[in-house]
């Protein structure tokens, strides 16, 4: 019989809740602002009220299954063991905290519910959204890459979650390629987020508009004032043909191929699965990184090679920390 499990997304502007059903998926969801300013224990609080009234509106509509647990997609290191979060980007103050336990205690003390809680790093939730019920359905082994203020993963194996040892596989942002370079992200000289997070997207293209002139449609689109440019500008533009929009396109999926060919030289994984804000410019972006990856790897690793965009949008977060609560004979399994 089909489990239901809550999926929680706990990011630094907001939290995504949704009541995920094991055979029909999303059944309903709200989005809140994050109180980041009461630190970790306000958090709390707001994620055990709104696990609370999920759980109570789900059991009034929901007149089969088992419930499975709640899962939450967060930020930052996990243990998996001691349920810890370890110092989450744009939760400021946070430094080690053990969410998992906070949250088990707060909704027993004050709504009465004794329920499983699950913590995961929310783009190994995200990754897990996409083999179940997204973009990587379909594949046994792949990686998820998301594409936005910043540039995250996450790796499915054998149709399993891989964690590595400390639970932090897959952070290709991270992944160097340009060690001597000027740009810095957290420290870090040359990493893939320093040079296609969703600024640094803005940052490239103005820097190859040396004559406004030149490139017409993209300065109409903002006004003429570079402030307001964004990567949607930039989209629409290269679609209108606007050879600045095109080339800076072109370097986005670039740098991203070669990353890529990284991943599959070392772990041979030949599926990419690409989601995020910015994996809204598809192929300006596939079709570029495709070619990068041909050209950074052997022949010997070329069959096979596929990118593919993502499925579930900003729901893949939700749909994967809910589908890690379910039974443990569903055949996607995480690999504690």
């Amino acid at each position: 019989m089909p489990s239901w499990a809550i999926g929680i997304d706990l990011g630094g502007t907001n939290i995504k809740t949704a009541v995920v059903d094991e055979a029909r998926g999303i059944l309903f969801e709200e989005t809140q602002a994050t109180d980041t300013a009461s630190g970790p224990e306000g958090v709390v609080m707001q994620l055990a009220l709104l696990a609370s009234e999920s759980y109570q509106r789900a059991s009034e509509l929901v007149d089969t299954g088992t419930f499975a647990g709640i899962g939450v997609g967060a930020p930052g290191a996990v243990d998996q063991v001691k349920g810890m979060l370890s110092y989450p980007p744009n939760l400021p103050g946070w430094g080690c905290f053990a969410l998992r336990d906070a949250l088990q205690s707060r909704l027993e003390e004050v709504y009465g519910l004794s329920v499983p809680v699950l913590i995961e790093n929310d783009a190994n939730a995200a990754a897990y959204g996409e083999a179940m019920f997204g973009g990587g359905n379909s594949f046994r082994d792949f990686m998820l890459v998301t594409l936005g203020t910043g540039v995250g993963g996450g790796i499915i194996l054998d149709r399993k979650l891989y964690r590595g040892p400390n639970g932090t596989a897959g952070e290709i942002g991270f992944t160097i390629i340009d060690f001597e370079g000027e740009s810095v992200h957290a420290g870090v000289r040359g990493t893939i987020e320093s040079l296609i997070g969703k600024q640094k997207i803005v940052e490239l293209a103005c820097s190859m508009l040396h004559d406004p002139k030149s490139s017409p449609r993209l300065m109409d689109l903002c006004s003429h004032d570079l402030n307001r440019f964004s990567p949607r500008h930039l989209e629409r533009a290269a679609h209108e043909g606007d050879p600045v929009a095109l080339r800076a396109w072109q370097r986005v999926g670039t740098i991203l191929g070669v990353g890529l060919a990284n991943v599959v030289a070392l772990m041979d994984i030949r599926k990419f699965v690409i989601g995020g804000g910015i994996a809204a410019a598809g192929p300006l972006i596939f079709e570029p990184a495709l070619m990068q990856i041909h050209r950074s790897t052997l022949p010997s690793m070329h069959e096979g090679l596929e990118i593919v965009p993502a499925m579930l949008g900003n729901k893949a977060g939700v749909c994967g920390a809910a589908a890690l609560c379910f039974a443990s004979g569903h055949p996607l399994r995480s690999d504690d």
